[in-house]
């Protein structure tokens, strides 16, 4: 895949794995378990933290698995997900005081310091930027916050329009509507957008079911983690920014240096 695609008049990105990336990190950071135990004053265990944040981790990533074969799959709130996933044991002075800092724990438990902007990224958007092409982020996340600080930390954010994070925004991938909400806000029709994301399940489905002009699947360690897809294929495969770009280019979307 990846021959002469229809010109795009708007890009929509994924986040990680495409905009930016980071190794997988274990699933009770220890920063982490550190600030639970001061919030909750030492009445829950760090062994019990440790353990109840590694399991949540992994429950929440089924949830995320299983709400997304559903028809119109929604974000949980950060309440809901400390509250269903991590602290349902707890004592309920403990509960409550994650609940209170729900927020702020989500930001923390989301942002990765080992992210990096992906080979090539820099250049694509530059390119598009400089063709006119407006941009929108839509990504599925626990705390949207995290990603834009990023964007706006490596001067990314400029290149977008707009931003639309699931926590925020409502929808998850492959719900449409997530999609949909970008391609508004940045007044390109979705027939007329590429949609870039690492995944077949959520991105490449979101983009198909949203009726996205084209979707780009970006190479990534999940991509190669993720079981095939029986009845979605993308309409064009690239490695990262680069193999973006080069697609661009053949489009006559943007023109060569």
């Amino acid at each position: 895949m990846g021959g002469m695609l229809r010109e795009p008049y708007a890009l929509l990105w994924d986040f990680g794995g495409v905009l930016a990336d980071a190794p997988r990190q274990p699933p009770a950071p220890a920063a982490m378990v550190r600030r639970l135990f001061t919030l909750v004053n030492g009445t829950v265990s760090t062994e019990r933290i440790t353990s109840d944040l590694a399991e949540g981790a992994r429950s929440y990533a089924s949830w995320r698995d299983d709400v997304g074969t559903s028809d119109d799959p929604v974000e949980l709130p950060h309440t809901q997900v400390w509250a269903d996933f991590v602290t349902r044991a707890w004592p309920q002075p403990a509960r409550d005081a994650v609940e209170r800092e729900a927020t702020s724990l989500a930001y923390a438990w989301t942002w990765r310091s080992e992210w990096q902007v992906r080979p090539g990224v820099p250049e694509a958007l530059r390119a598009a930027t400089e063709a006119g092409l407006p941009m929108a982020v839509v990504s599925n996340t626990l705390c949207g916050a995290a990603h834009r600080d990023f964007l706006a930390t490596v001067g990314l954010s400029e290149r977008f329009a707009a931003e639309f994070y699931s926590d925020e925004a409502g929808p998850r991938k492959p719900n449409p509507r997530l999609a949909q909400l970008a391609a508004d806000a940045i007044g390109v029709p979705i027939r007329s957008c590429w949609f870039i994301g690492d995944s077949v399940h959520r991105d490449i489905v979101c983009a198909r079911r949203a009726g996205a002009g084209a979707a780009i699947l970006m190479r990534s360690p999940r991509t190669d983690r993720e079981p095939p897809h029986p009845d979605v294929r993308p309409d064009a495969r690239v490695e990262d920014g680069h193999g973006l770009l080069a697609l661009l280019h053949r489009s006559s979307t943007v023109a060569d240096d």
